[in-house]
């Protein structure tokens, strides 16, 4: 078919995804014989939209998955999603609330769950829709949701075992509890915000010690009310004689004891701390090593329960803040209030202040599931990339403590507990095995209730690499695909999903869940700064999308993706390469009206003349160049391999070198042209398609009607010779004909102005090249001719050395050379001062104290501009002699 005129993205895109899945393009098992990849991909959140974080997350895998399986992989891509308990309970409460019906509450646990899969069904298909704009190739016919009917079994049965292995347990500990939502959530959930607030110092009397006290000073007054003792250093001399006394808890009256504890800081506040164990992590820690009790004094909604005294009781916990400090005032228990700056946690969700809850929940004992998947990474069954992420997810390993997966919540799974009057917990699969269990306990005429709590949402998605394969059910396919190759993702989940997905394979799978973990960048906007709406800095995937294509997104998204270093995007950089993919779209056009089409070869075609050879050899460079930096994930050496392949060596220099081919007579020539160039064309469609999927199939097809296969199913290029000699001669031409340019545009020698190029020091080698390509030279360096002799005149004359030889361009004749000379020192003078101005700004301590971040990286990146012109100016200065 004749190609388009013009690259239109808009145009190819959604029909090439919507020709993919339709023709099953994306299944795992169509080589059956074949090794398996698998991927899963983290799946996004049910009530989600793509951002640039799921964009460059979903780009890197599926270059992967389109790279495989160019390989000749057995591949699958698992996509699904996340049923994302607070986040989809709250939009479904929103939506009532806008439409004036009735709460939750009030419509039962039953309706209400009905109306969540009714919005589910209508509304949740959101991001997998805009995954598909992306081009992300993943087994949609396979697509998995964390609480759909397979799922669901999975997760019930994991914590049955669970429990019944004793890895599982009912305990009461400290939980991160949204007083709003009325659940405990992960830490993930919490996010600190630094706060104004106060330092308040209260005493408190040392018992049975008449005007004796301990100063104490805390940032949250109401939970005084709490306090079960004051803690202090054992090696703090001003306090060591008072461990073991008591002391009486103003306002409440309570005796409480002063315990020596390394957690008291000498160096921090007095020194003396107050322990409030039901009300603080640390100081539950504190309250398990001293014994002390626990005394709760919030309700749900964080207000005053009925352990304080009377007085306090349902007041608010900042009511009962104001109301404390006053009280605590009047009874001459305050000394001081200083403003302290510091962090308090809120939840993601509710907005709140999240408060540090003493109940009874759920707990995993991840210590024990922790063991081997510390192990699996030192022994490096699997392997983070970059490897400096090993540290972080080992100080969380080894610190790890009890995981809470219970949520007072009513969207997730259900937790599978029945409870009888007495208190007697039956853990089962179904409700029928319960009450088998509770008659055999009790006789027939025991009732039993249902635990009203849901399993954290990470529960479920611990088990994503086995879980969505079919386990416990679909044995075949586990064990065909079970461990995934790869898993890609942020490192914000590095706790809370990799090494959960770590204890749970290995516990359930007796394997790791994968081999390589490779853990990307973050987008920030192109400051450097980290996007967020209050900033105002988001930059929304879809709209690059519909103005530059998906294939411009995704490469540069791919090209900015360097290991270890966060994305800097601008806007300019997506254009650009819109713009790399209408250089591809122009030089296939001519390609096209030269009569070069698709191959009709996988192999190299037969190659005779020198440029054929040598043009295999370059392709053959690139395919090592993007492969090996693939199997590193290299992403962005893959993107520049093949990027400077396209641009530079086949549309800068083959393109050009072979039209005088297509000039002349020789037909045989002519033929053998046409074969390689539609070959190396072929190689380009197939390297560039991991990256820029649209463009490259739309090409594949345009260049060469009848293809037995598409692109996406095409092969990975293989090239085992490479003709060295030919590649030396060719690489020669083009570094002469670049140096001659390069200096022609430094000495702003006139567009129409020829040179003769005398060449000095030429070996015998060297001399034949210049007489073999005496034409070519001429005519893309812009000479009379060049020529190979023993001395030359270098006054007026630029000069270039050439690998062993001195290159002369006499100028004098064509050009004003003491006008250009002045020129140039005026440029280099104008120049050298900017870069000093800049450089001294960059040295006044004040204005890099001051200035944001991304301005001094913006100054530093200008002043390297400057001194790189610098020296271009005075090297062209220098060659004039």
């Amino acid at each position: 078919m004749a190609m388009e005129k013009t690259y239109s993205p808009g145009d190819i895109e959604a029909k090439w995804y919507q020709h993919w899945e339709n023709n099953g393009a994306f299944a795992c098992g169509q080589k059956p014989d074949a090794e398996p990849y698998v991927i899963v991909m983290p799946p996004p959140n049910v009530t989600g939209s793509l951002h640039m974080g799921h964009a460059l997350d979903n780009t890197l895998q599926d270059v992967l998955v389109r790279f495989e399986r160019l390989r000749g992989k057995d591949v699958l891509w698992q996509p699904g999603t996340d049923h994302a308990g607070i986040a989809t309970q709250m939009v479904v409460e929103r939506q009532l609330d806008a439409e004036g019906k009735t709460t939750r509450q009030e419509m039962g646990r039953e309706a209400f769950l009905e109306r969540v899969w009714k919005w589910k069904e209508e509304s949740g298909g959101t991001i997998t829709r805009q995954l598909r704009r992306l081009g992300a190739s993943c087994d949609w016919s396979r697509e998995a949701f964390t609480m759909d009917e397979p799922r669901s079994a999975a997760v019930i049965k994991k914590f049955v075992k669970l429990y019944k292995d004793g890895l599982l347990y009912k305990d009461q500990r400290l939980v991160n509890w949204d007083p709003k939502l009325k659940t405990a959530i992960s830490d993930l959930e919490v996010e600190q915000k630094e706060v104004d607030g106060n330092f308040w110092h209260f005493r408190y009397p040392v018992d049975g010690e008449d005007g004796v006290f301990i100063e104490i000073a805390t940032t949250r007054p109401e939970t005084m009310l709490g306090d079960t003792a004051v803690a202090v250093n054992p090696e703090d001399e001003r306090y060591k004689h008072l461990i073991g006394k008591m002391v009486k808890l103003p306002l409440v009256g309570r005796l409480i004891p002063i315990v020596g504890d390394e957690h008291a800081d000498p160096e921090q506040g007095t020194g003396a701390l107050k322990i409030t164990p039901a009300h603080d992590f640390n100081d539950f820690e504190v309250g398990k090593r001293h014994d002390l009790p626990m005394i709760n004094i919030f309700t749900a909604e964080a207000a005053v329960n009925e352990n304080a005294p009377a007085k306090y009781r349902g007041m608010d916990r900042y009511v009962a803040r104001k109301a404390i400090v006053a009280d605590m005032d009047a009874a001459g228990f305050l000394v001081k209030v200083e403003p302290h700056r510091h962090m308090v946690p809120y939840g993601d969700r509710g907005g709140v202040v999240i408060e540090p809850w003493l109940t009874e929940q759920w707990y995993v004992d991840a210590a024990t599931l922790a063991k081997p998947a510390i192990e699996a990474v030192e022994q490096g069954r699997t392997n983070f990339i970059p490897k400096n992420w090993e540290k972080t997810y080992f100080e969380w390993m080894r610190n790890i403590q009890p995981w809470c997966v219970s949520r007072q919540l009513w969207w997730g799974h259900r937790i599978p507990a029945w409870y009888a009057p007495d208190g007697t917990v039956f853990v089962e699969e179904t409700e029928e095995d319960a009450m088998a269990a509770a008659k055999a306990k009790f006789g027939d005429n025991v009732v039993l209730e249902r635990d009203k709590d849901v399993l954290d949402t990470w529960f479920s998605s611990a088990m994503w690499p086995y879980s969505t394969l079919g386990w416990p059910d679909d044995e075949a396919t586990v064990k065909k695909y079970y461990p995934n190759a790869t898993l890609v993702t942020g490192f914000d989940i590095i706790f809370f999903w990799v090494a959960r997905m770590m204890m749970s394979g290995l516990y359930f799978m007796g394997d790791v869940p994968f081999k390589n973990v490779y853990i990307h960048a973050l987008v920030r906007d192109e400051h450097g700064q980290k996007m967020s709406k209050s900033k105002g800095n988001v930059i929304d995937p879809l709209k690059f999308i519909d103005t530059y294509g998906a294939d411009a997104l995704r490469f540069t998204l791919a090209a900015m993706e360097a290991q270890g270093r966060d994305i800097k995007l601008a806007e300019k950089r997506v254009e650009g390469y819109r713009n790399f993919g209408t250089k591809l779209w122009n030089a296939a056009r001519f390609c096209e009206m030269n009569g070069i089409g698709g191959s009709d070869t996988v192999a190299p075609p037969k190659a005779d003349l020198i440029l054929s050879k040598w043009i295999i050899g370059e392709v053959a460079k690139a395919a090592e160049g993007v492969t090996s930096a693939l199997e590193a994930f290299r992403f962005n050496d893959a993107a520049d391999a093949i990027y400077h392949f396209v641009w530079g060596t086949f549309c800068d220099w083959y393109l050009e070198l072979i039209k005088p081919v297509f000039w002349g007579e020789d037909e045989a020539q002519k033929e053998e042209t046409r074969a390689v160039a539609g070959w190396v064309l072929d190689q380009i469609l197939v390297l560039l398609h991991p990256f820029m999927p649209f463009i490259t199939e739309e090409l594949w097809h345009g260049l060469k009607d009848g293809r037995k296969h598409d692109l996406i199913a095409a092969s990975w290029p293989k090239i085992d010779t490479v003709d060295a000699a030919a590649g030396d001669e060719v690489n020669w031409v083009i570094r002469f004909i670049s140096a001659v340019r390069s200096t022609r545009a430094e000495m702003n020698v006139p567009a129409n102005a020829k040179a003769t190029a005398l060449v000095v020091g030429a070996s015998s080698e060297t001399q034949a090249r210049i007489d073999r390509w005496q034409d070519m030279l001429a005519r893309m360096a812009r000479l009379e001719k060049a020529e190979a002799v023993a001395t030359a005149e270098s006054k007026g004359s630029a000069q270039l050395v050439v690998d062993e030889a001195t290159v002369y361009l006499p100028l004098a004749d064509l050009m004003d050379v003491e006008a250009e000379k002045a020129r140039l020192a005026k440029a280099l003078e104008k120049v050298r001062k900017e870069a000093g101005a800049l450089s001294g700004r960059l040295s006044n301590q004040g204005f890099v104290a001051k200035a944001p971040a991304h301005v001094i990286e913006e100054a530093k990146a200008q002043l390297a501009d400057l001194e790189s012109q610098a020296e271009k100016l005075d090297a062209a200065f220098k060659r004039l002699g």
